[in-house]
Order: C-alpha cells, then structure tokens, then sequence
C-alpha cells in the first residue's frame, strides 16, 4: 500500500510519514487483545463475592456475610423448577444470613422481618444454646451452606414464620443438595452411592416445599416469595411432579396453560412441563 503521506518530506515533516490514518483502530486491536487476555484468566469464586454489612435483628449487633456480586455473574440456564444455574458460582450457597453471635437466621428475602415476639422467641429457643459461627471464610462449601440453611429452617419454625418462607427455605435446601451432587468429582469414593444418598435428601426437602406452598395457596396473598400467582403455580406443579403428585402436577400446569395474564413464556414452558408428567406418569404405571 502506498504511503499516504508521501511527498511531505520536502515540507520538512518526513518523520511523520509512518503515521496511521486510522490510530482509533489500532487501539482498538490493542484493546480487544487485552480483553481476550483477561478472558482467560481463570475467574474464582471468591472474586465474585463481596462481604456485606448486617444487623442483627435478634441481638443488635453487627456482622458481615458473604453475598454474590450479581453483576459479575452470568446465568446459563435454570432447571424445571426454576433453579437458577450460574456461570462460575452457585449463588444459591451465600443466600441464608446467619448472625454468627446469636443464631438468627434466615434466607435474605426475609432477614429483616422480625416481631419482637419472633426475636424472643429466637433468644430463648436457639440463642440460649447457640454456640457461635466462625465468620470471614472466603468462600462456602456446599456442606457449610447446607448447614446454614438447616439453622434458617429452624429459625422459620421457632419463630412461627409464614408456611411459604419454610417452604422456600426447604426449595433452597433441596437446589443445594442437588448442586452438591453436581459438583461431585468423578474420583468421589462409592459415587453413586453418595449420589443416591442426596438424592434422596433433596426430595426430602422438596417434599417439604410442595406441603408448605401448598398450604400457603389457601393462607397467603401474592405476590409470594417474589413470585405472582402463575409462576408460584407453575412451580408447585414441577415439585409435585417431582415427589409423583402427578394428577395434581396436571391439574396445576392446566390451570397455568388456562391462565388469561399468563405469559406466552411460561405457557410454553407449562405445555413442555404437561409432557414430562404425562411420559413420567406413563413409566410409574408399567
């Protein structure tokens, strides 16, 4: 190519005849490999976490837990009953806010809903014998998220909690059961049997979850656990299906795929959802 800029030299300015016309693009390029360098670094856990600041609404005093940066992390998908699946992290882990002085506990939706009624309550039934928890971890392990789940359970049920808050902590108890299966090395000793196992632990809990929204339908208004009425429905129908309620996973999806505010989306997902209970239904019945 021709340089552009040939025939200043008799202006005197032939040390600028190598110059780029378009420098932008250049540093563009320059960018964009930069961009692709820092794309194969390896992304830990514990970068897409940050510690947030709290208050104990039982003892008053002040603790930081971990919580997910979620502008740093891309969702990838979701199973049938809405689990949320991200890239790099399992959110889901860092969502239960447990005062390690005290015992309080509860997932993040509902930490700062507290009657004094409730917070004694906590004092006299799991503060009294708490015996602390270690703070400052950089991460959680599936087993120390399990664990801190377990204690907002107990703290749902102390303080005589809405039926939906003990069934969306049992749904949450059984996505990290499920994600400690998941994330099981191959190498695992008797794997399969370990897989079974919490399997099983996590149906248990799902079970759970398909009683308590159910009660909740008959008790509470929506939107419930940050969800209408349609999406709460389509849910309850999958865990029902789940546990081999499959007549009344049918009658549910039906009333999803009826529903005149319902969106096309989750009708679409409704209609895929009917053909799973109805081939499932089939195989129990052989």
């Amino acid at each position: 190519m021709a340089n552009l800029f040939s025939g200043l030299e008799s202006l005197g300015l032939g040390n600028l005849s190598e110059m780029k016309l378009f420098e932008q693009k250049e540093k563009e390029k320059a960018e964009a490999g930069k961009g692709a360098t820092a794309q194969t670094m390896e992304i830990r856990e514990e970068d897409l976490l940050f510690d947030k600041h709290f208050i104990c609404k039982v003892c008053d005093k002040e603790f930081k837990s971990k919580m997910v940066r979620t502008g740093k992390v891309k969702l990838i998908g979701s199973d049938n009953d809405l689990r949320p699946k991200y890239q790099h992290v399992d959110s889901l882990k860092y969502d239960a806010i447990v005062c390690p002085y005290c015992g309080y506990a509860a997932l993040n939706r509902f930490y700062n809903y507290m009657t004094d009624t409730q917070a004694k309550l906590i004092k006299i039934n799991i503060s009294a014998n708490f015996k602390g928890l270690k703070e400052g971890e950089d991460i959680l392990t599936y087993d120390e998220a399990i664990t801190r789940h377990k204690l907002a359970l107990v703290n749902a049920v102390v303080k005589h909690a809405k039926a939906s808050e003990k069934a969306y902590t049992c749904l949450k108890l059984g996505w990290l059961f499920r994600g400690k299966s998941e994330s099981l090395p191959a190498d695992t000793p008797k794997l399969e049997e370990v897989k079974k196992q919490l399997a099983a632990q996590e149906k248990e809990y799902i079970a759970n979850a398909y009683e308590g929204f159910m009660e909740a339908f008959s008790k509470e208004p929506f939107p419930m656990c940050g969800m209408d009425e349609t999406t709460m429905t389509y849910l309850t129908a999958d865990l029902a299906r789940q546990i081999g309620k499959y007549d009344e996973a049918l009658r549910m999806i039906a009333r999803v795929i009826t529903a005149r505010d319902a969106n096309e989306r989750i009708k679409s997902k409704a209609r895929d959802m009917k053909d799973l209970i109805k081939a499932e239904r089939g195989k129990s019945d052989e």
